[in-house]
Order: structure tokens, then sequence, then C-alpha cells
């Protein structure tokens, strides 16, 4: 499980500066409805070659996912977007390191697990290796950089808080009937906001050439639908707190994918950041020591 959860982190942190290429070549919400149906494609060929069919779900498990894929895909990937297409991919993966003290908040409000004095001390020296990278920017605030910033946030936010709905279901469902029904009903949701909202998947982006699309496949099916489906498979066995953790490996592999494809400079505030975000989840995602009897 080890090997396969670090082959999805690398595909989660070249997929940053994937996703970030791509804006220079779409509109955030058709691109987002792009890479979703891909990966809905590569989702449902497994599961017709694997289940044969739909799964059976009470009205109860769907509602469930209905919520998960309103949080962990449409708008999961409306933030994503719209905030690199304001940031910047280093910035981007260095919030998205911010997912593990989501995930231990987030198992601590809903599953009881204990927030310790440690863990606090984790969730405020994260947040400050956030700020530190963020306000480094000339003029930073709640504008240009600063929003896009905060749409990352609120991403991973979004991201996690639908992991614990995966946690419940992946009690009485397999993971990949999880991923592809939650997967169906997100990219859905973002089609029909497509097809009714103002932005238009027109015919000057149908056609920005290979590279483009290459990146298009790359996103929906190795990062997102393979991603995905391990980090799914992952919570049902460990849990998402413990899963979480994992994604200490992302801004690792995403910032130093952005400084090589992307070419984005590397500064002080940088790697302050990435040292404060690091250890400030490590901090908030040990495990808690058992109590003497």
């Amino acid at each position: 499980m080890q090997a396969w959860m670090l082959l999805a982190m690398v595909l989660w942190g070249v997929n940053v500066s994937a996703v970030k290429a791509l804006t220079a070549s779409f509109e955030t919400l058709p691109l987002a409805a792009l890479r979703m149906g891909v990966a809905c494609c590569a989702l449902s060929a497994i599961v017709l070659w694997r289940r044969g069919g739909w799964p059976r779900l009470t009205a109860r498990q769907l509602a469930t996912m209905a919520g998960c894929a309103l949080l962990m895909v449409y708008g999961n990937q409306i933030l994503f977007a719209q905030g690199l297409l304001r940031s910047t991919a280093t910035n981007g993966a260095l919030i998205m390191a911010l997912s593990p003290l989501v995930s231990a908040l987030m198992a601590a409000l809903v599953f009881g697990e204990r927030f310790t004095p440690r863990r606090m001390v984790g969730v405020a020296l994260g947040f400050a290796g956030v700020a530190a990278v963020v306000l480094s920017h000339p003029g930073a605030g709640l504008s240009s950089a600063g929003i896009g910033d905060l749409m990352l946030a609120l991403s991973v936010v979004s991201f996690a808080v639908g992991g614990v709905g995966v946690q419940r279901l992946a009690r009485q469902i397999d993971p990949l009937s999880i991923s592809w029904v939650i997967y169906m009903i997100g990219t859905l949701m973002l089609v029909v906001h497509t097809v009714l909202g103002p932005s238009r998947l027109g015919t000057a982006q149908l056609f920005p050439g290979a590279w483009p699309w290459a990146l298009v496949l790359f996103s929906g099916i190795a990062a997102t639908a393979a991603g995905n489906l391990i980090w799914n498979r992952a919570i049902s066995v460990i849990g998402v707190a413990r899963t979480a953790v994992f994604l200490y490996w992302v801004p690792v592999f995403g910032v130093g994918f952005a400084a090589l494809l992307l070419g984005e400079v590397l500064t002080w505030w940088h790697l302050f950041g990435f040292a404060a975000v690091m250890t400030g989840t490590w901090l908030g995602t040990r495990p808690v020591a058992a109590s003497a009897p």
C-alpha cells in the first residue's frame, strides 16, 4: 500500500504543474469538466471490466455519495483550477500540504480522535508556513495571488471533508464503486454548470494543440482516476487521517516539478514555508500515544 500511495503522490505533485499549464489553454470550468470527464471514462472502463455494472446502493448511500461528489469533485475542482489560475503551482503544492492537518481535525471532530496540544501546535505552524509564502508576494492581500491561495486552501478543506464521507461509505461498499459513483455524479454537476453557466468550451479551446490535450489525458486518467482510486482504497484500509500523512510528499514533488517544468523561481520564503508546513503537518498527524493504565 505504501508504494502505491507514493506513486499517487508523485502523480498529484506533477498534476499541480499540469493543471497550472492547462489554465493558459482552457477556461477553468470547462477544464474541470474535461478532466473529470476523462477520469470518469477511465473509471467506467475499470468498473465495467471488474464489476460488470452499476453497484446496488440504498437511497442513503447514494445521498452520501452525492455529498462527497459535491465536495471532492465539483467544489474541489472549481476551487483548485480557479486558485491555480490566480496563484502559482509552487504555492499550490505548499498549500496542499495542509491536507493532513485538515484531515486530522476532521477525524477528531467526526471520529472522536484526540486533538492534543502537540497537534494544535502543528496546525498553527502549518498555517504559519502557508502564510509566509502567501504574504511574501509584493502587495499581498485578499486580491490577485491572495484570492488564489485562499481558493486553493478551500479546495483542500473541501476534499478533506468529503474524505470523511468516503471513510463511512467504505465500511459498506468497495472503494472502486465509491470512486466511480462519486466521480460520475461530480462530473455531471460540472458538465451541467458548464453548459448552463457563462463559460463555454469553444472551438478555440477544443483545438489548443497536442500538448494541452496530452496534459488533459494525463490529469484525467493518471492523476485523477488512478490517484483517487488509490486514495479511496487507502482510506478504506487505514482511515482518512493516516492516509493523509502521505500528502507530506505532494509539496516535495509539486514544488520540485513546478521549478523543473514551469521554471518557477524558488525563494527563501518558499523554503521556510515548506519547512514550517512539513514540520507542522508531522506534529499534527503523529499517532497519539496510548494513556498509561
